[in-house]
């Protein structure tokens, strides 16, 4: 049976836009692609609303009258919510958008925009978080066998230790997006310490070889072709 999430019909969106003509745009836009919208411009209503309600994405600015719409993401994931995060802003500098990355956004995007783009990012998010992992994850000359837990790059098997396989597990299932250090520690019960977590992503990331798949995001790592 199909789960009803990955409509976007039902996928629930927060967005924190102070720009009072770009925030009704982007969320009639989010609308008429289905989505269901709350509009808040500032960081107050945008986290009281996340108090009362459980959503599927968060869309933030940073420029907000009272703060930075990172520090939003940052109270999200701080609180153990991990539903995609996007921000939209004009700060398009490399320094921005690690910043961005370090503090748990999923995806950046820089104005000007379009809103089909804004909204395939969304639905593409919200997918990548909502449906249930396959069995063999493949990314690029990378392919990991949950099920028989075994790793090949190239063609080549290579050897894992139970950690080493439970980090890399969660990083190939959420490729593309940053994992958290509190994510792999939550998914590899065993591994508690964000130093512990860095000993064993830095012998995987060894173990892996060129070219590089594991990036350091400063909160986290990201697994990207």
């Amino acid at each position: 049976m199909p789960d009803d999430r990955m409509n976007p019909r039902s996928v629930w969106v927060l967005v924190c836009e102070d720009d009072d003509e770009l925030g009704e745009r982007v969320a009639a836009g989010l609308r008429a692609a289905g989505f269901i919208v709350d509009l808040t411009r500032n960081l107050a209503d945008a986290g009281r609303n996340c108090g009362t309600r459980r959503y599927d994405c968060l869309i933030v600015d940073r420029g907000l009258p009272d703060g930075d719409g990172l520090d939003l993401i940052r109270r999200q994931r701080e609180s153990g919510l991990h539903m995609p995060a996007l921000v939209i802003t004009a700060r398009d500098s490399p320094a921005d958008r690690t910043e961005g990355y370090a503090s748990g956004a999923d995806d950046y995007l820089t104005k000007p925009f379009s809103l089909g783009e804004l909204a395939g990012r969304v639905r593409a998010l919200c997918a990548r978080h909502l449906r249930p992992p396959a069995q063999v994850l493949t990314i690029g000359d990378l392919v990991v066998d949950r099920l028989r837990r075994r790793v090949q790059r190239n063609g080549v098997l290579l050897i894992m230790t139970a950690r080493e396989f439970c980090a890399l597990e969660l990083l190939a299932a959420r490729a593309g997006t940053q994992v958290s250090y509190a994510e792999l520690a939550e998914y590899c019960t065993e591994t508690t310490t964000v130093a512990t977590i860095e000993d064993v992503v830095h012998r995987l990331d060894r173990k892996l070889g060129e070219p590089q798949l594991i990036y350091a995001t400063g909160a986290g790592y990201l697994l990207h072709m």
